[in-house]
């Protein structure tokens, strides 16, 4: 009980700034929002015709960006020596990769979904489909 006082005393309680948390997660959003917005936006004429090539783009630009997100947080928080388990930060890579076959399946545009969620005035987001 002694040995463990005394390291206790002497430990310091390790945690991770906000701002940390914050800088991480600009660092990873800018280059989903490079994806998302920029690139998106310039293949739209594209991606927003009917068919499922367009589909399988968008869809891809989607996982490709959510997983980068996600990635870039797993190394922002891995490059932590006190943070155990940062490995966590990379299991919803998982969940992306089943919703990215089922959307392909169902033939769901996610670009389509999104541009309707953005500027439909009907809140169901089914006036682009």
């Amino acid at each position: 009980p002694a040995s463990s006082r005394v390291q206790s005393l002497h430990s310091v309680e390790q945690e991770v700034e906000w701002m940390y948390a914050w800088d991480i997660h600009c660092n990873s959003f800018f280059p989903l929002f490079l994806i998302l917005y920029v690139l998106q936006f310039l293949a739209l004429p594209f991606l927003m015709t009917p068919g499922f090539l367009p589909c399988l783009v968008s869809n891809s630009l989607f996982l490709v960006a959510l997983t980068y997100y996600h990635y870039l947080t797993f190394l922002g928080y891995s490059a932590l020596p006190f943070l155990k388990d940062a490995v966590y930060f990379l299991y919803p890579v998982g969940v992306l990769a089943v919703l990215y076959v089922v959307t392909l399946i169902l033939q769901f545009n996610c670009t389509t979904f999104a541009l309707s969620m953005y500027f439909s005035s009907e809140p169901s987001g089914a006036a682009l489909t």
